[in-house]
């Protein structure tokens, strides 16, 4: 249902790539994106692409020993916008793309893969430290500052007697302040965790039933307010993150975008009220979140409780035949955005109408 006044999801290039892409993300206040990936021959890869128009030109290409599965500009600052990677050997990488020989800093992270990564006190956005997080196939969440040689700041692992979970997905938020910070991390049985970076403590837990993809707050620097999770069988959770109940924590809406695994969500970053999920399906999903009348209600027991808000589908197209398993929002150009697939191909996308919604 196009309307006129319907946000569309235009294909502005396509290049095709000759490996897997496992992440793509914008060099900030660039027209430049990198592809990062595995090269047939079980090598990593780094490419680096400037947008001309409606071509891509390959500016260069980076092959280290392990594949790269992961990547954030989060931790830096614009002045240096160096690369952080979480390798299929569980190591955590800053690269200055100027000079990529050898990585500024480098640390065996975990013990197996690192699935995600995240940074944040970097690009002038949240306050306090650079930081970066990872979550892995080991079963733990650690935090890094990159300052710090070796040792990570935090380390969220199981404890003793329970069975670790294959981390898929980590994101930091509640960076409004020096103090406060949070990390919250989605695993492949369902469970998400919050920890408090500031007491050092998990927050809060709940299960969402499936394995979790993708979970992202839909603003790093400002007090927690909305954090979507998206699952393995299509489904994704919108928490609204501003009331938690003692008991029943933080209200929620879910929605079943579609019959596949919703591998990714990206809120745009000039309005944290509408997000994109990615599909198994080769499809992309836009959507908006509108605010109930109130936020907020007494229960019974005159504790404050949060009410949850409703999603609205502003548009979808398919625009591949294998998963969509990437997507990042530009930070600088409002509507650009660049998705990686499993079709070995990445694209620019424009979105447009956003500022009518």
């Amino acid at each position: 249902a196009a309307g006129p006044e319907r946000p569309q999801v235009v294909s502005h290039v396509q290049q095709a790539l000759s490996y897997t892409v496992f992440d793509c993300k914008w060099v900030p206040r660039s027209a430049r994106l990198l592809c990062l990936g595995s090269a047939a021959r079980g090598t990593g890869l780094i490419q680096l692409y400037e947008l001309h128009g409606a071509r891509l030109e390959l500016l260069r290409e980076i092959e280290k020993p392990k594949p790269i599965k992961c990547g954030t500009f989060g931790a830096t600052s614009l002045q240096q916008r160096y690369l952080a990677t979480g390798d299929f050997d569980g190591n955590l990488n800053i690269w200055n793309l100027e000079a990529p020989e050898k990585p500024v800093y480098s640390v065996k992270g975990h013990k197996e893969i690192i699935n995600s990564i995240d940074g944040v006190g970097g690009l002038g956005i949240g306050e306090g430290a650079p930081e970066i997080v990872t979550g892995s196939r080991d079963g733990t969440v650690k935090v890094w500052d990159p300052r710090q040689n070796d040792t990570p700041v935090a380390n969220m692992e199981p404890v003793q007697g329970e069975s670790k979970r294959d981390c898929w997905t980590v994101a930091f938020g509640n960076a409004y302040n020096q103090e406060e910070r949070v990390v919250c991390a989605g695993y492949d049985n369902g469970d998400i965790k919050l920890f408090d970076l500031k007491t050092m403590s998990l927050r809060w837990e709940t299960n969402i039933k499936n394995g979790v993809c993708s979970v992202e707050f839909d603003r790093k620097d400002i007090n927690m307010n909305k954090l979507v999770a998206t699952s393995l069988e299509g489904k994704f959770h919108v928490f609204d993150m501003r009331t938690q109940h003692p008991t029943k924590g933080f209200a929620s809406v879910s929605e079943k975008a579609q019959k596949s695994t919703i591998w990714q969500v990206r809120h745009l970053p000039q309005n944290r009220d509408i997000f994109m999920t990615s599909g198994g399906s080769g499809s992309l999903h836009l959507w908006k979140y509108e605010y109930p009348a109130q936020r907020s209600k007494k229960d019974s027991e005159g504790s404050e409780m949060g009410v949850a808000g409703s999603v609205c589908l502003l548009q979808n197209v398919t625009l591949s035949t294998q998963p969509i398993s990437s997507l990042d929002w530009s930070p600088d150009k409002k509507g650009l955005c660049v998705c990686g697939a499993f079709d070995q191909t990445v694209r620019v996308l424009i979105v447009t109408k956003l500022n009518k919604i």
